[in-house]
């Protein structure tokens, strides 16, 4: 899955964001470690947003199944 990223460079370095994950920030020495920093930071995100679902679930008491869909 692909997700478009901000980066803005400052004097200590550059500043990356994911507009489609709110609060998914970043920051690195370089581009490339910005980059790479929010990749994990966005990993992380889909993680914990994953868990937070699960947790309305079960204390729903839903019934459900898990699916697979590519974008």
């Amino acid at each position: 899955m692909q997700y478009r990223v901000v980066v803005v460079e400052s004097d200590e370095g550059f500043a990356v964001s994911c507009p489609a994950l709110p609060g998914c920030h970043s920051q690195g020495a370089t581009r490339e470690e910005a980059l790479e920093n929010v990749r994990e930071a966005i990993t992380l995100w889909l993680e914990v947003a994953e868990e937070d679902a699960q947790r309305e679930l079960d204390a729903e008491g839903a019934r459900y199944t898990r699916e697979l869909v590519t974008i």
